[in-house]
């Protein structure tokens, strides 16, 4: 899989960029601040209809533009399509593949896969849990792109019972009888469930998956170290059947973690109806990153932290390619950040990728493996050199 070319219009610093990439690795080189990583977030955006450095989309839109463009041909075991995303906040966006519109933007999803690793991603391992929910949930659209459904359908269930909790407390506080939102409650309960077992589920297949590619992963980074282990941690872990989550453990059921669910909710009813918040679900798990035997959040060194990051991109790349669809690779502005041994690492296995892009204020951070295609970004142009 591989991205012959990108154009953007309007987008973020960029009123207008016309680039042809090859396959093998492409290197963008240019002073901070000249547009590169908006270049690579484009295609990024392509692949996961999200930013890596922004939540809302308003940010991507060229100051004073009222929408942005964004073009992308992609290369598929021989078969290529063009990929339109049209950004406009404040409305839906729209999409086309092949010139022709699809009726929903997500449908573009999983004709580009990346696998993206970026300075921002020190937080997956010092950052909030969100951020590590955040990762499962973009990689599980990766593998399999009907998850978008799944996520939005769940957020949109959790939005509605949460209007209803804080409702429901409300009264509560007012000492007002509201038997009819108690009722209610029990029908969003079912829908709670029903969506967030697939999504639950899913995250533990994932994991499952994952985690013994975290640990070699980090051990090639970082040979010296203590091992590393990845872990999903859930309220309803203690209902459910030993070695869900766990590599080489049962496949979840979805119909098993349906049932847990309710019944964890069951039990949280009246701490939700005081709190007038959801306070089960998988929006409150959490990815356990564990160094040695402590935590990595709090106890891993800065370059501890970087490895771990960077082993679990690393496992993304190879779990997608393992499964049959290699991803693009991209780099941004991270080998500045790496040792000589963690560049090394990196570069090892970028070489291999059917198509790395990588971005670098200065050639020299490059390893000389990525000796690829070279462009230069300066005063509003890419231009290759």
């Amino acid at each position: 899989m591989r991205v012959r070319h990108l154009q953007v219009s309007d987008f973020r610093s960029w009123q207008h960029a016309d680039l042809d990439l090859e396959a093998g690795a492409s290197v963008l080189v240019g002073a901070n601040g000249q547009g590169k990583t908006n270049l690579v977030e484009a295609i990024g955006y392509v692949a996961t209809l999200g930013s890596h450095r922004v939540a809302s989309d308003q940010p991507l839109v060229r100051h004073g533009c009222a929408r942005a463009i964004i073009r992308a041909a992609v290369v598929n075991d021989g078969r290529e399509l063009t990929v339109e995303l049209e950004i406009t906040p404040g409305k839906a966006n729209r999409a086309r593949i092949n010139r022709g519109p699809v009726p929903r933007t997500r449908d573009v999803l999983g004709i580009l896969r990346t696998v993206l690793f970026a300075p921002e991603d020190l937080a997956l391992v010092r950052g909030d849990p969100g951020e590590r929910r955040r990762f499962l949930d973009d990689l599980l659209v990766l593998r399999a792109p009907r998850y978008a459904g799944v996520r939005a359908d769940y957020e949109k269930v959790l939005r509605q019972r949460n209007a209803l909790l804080k409702s429901a407390a409300s009264n509560r506080r007012a000492r007002r009888a509201d038997p009819e939102a108690v009722s209610t409650l029990d029908v969003w309960d079912n829908h709670l469930a029903e969506h967030g077992a697939q999504l639950l589920a899913a995250r533990l297949d994932l994991v499952a998956d994952l985690a013994p590619r975290v640990a070699a992963a980090y051990a090639g980074v970082a040979p010296e170290s203590r091992p590393v282990h990845i872990a999903y941690r859930s309220q309803i872990e203690e209902t459910l059947p030993p070695g869900y989550g766990k590599p080489d453990g049962e496949r979840a059921d979805i119909e098993v973690v349906a049932d847990a669910l309710l019944a964890r909710m069951a039990l949280r009813r009246d701490a939700e109806l005081e709190r007038g918040v959801s306070l089960v679900g998988p929006q409150r798990d959490e990815l356990d990153l564990v160094l040695g035997e402590a935590p990595a959040k709090g106890y891993a060194s800065h370059g501890e932290s970087w490895s771990f990051a960077l082993a679990l991109r690393l496992a993304s790349y190879e779990l997608l390619k393992d499964e049959g669809s290699e991803p693009v690779l991209v780099l941004d502005d991270v080998f500045a950040e790496l040792d000589r041994r963690r560049r090394q690492r990196l570069a090892e296995v970028a070489v291999g990728a059917e198509q790395v892009l990588v971005t670098a204020a200065v050639a020299e951070d490059v390893p000389g493996e990525l000796s690829g295609a070279r462009y230069s970004v300066a005063d509003g142009e890419v231009r290759r050199v």
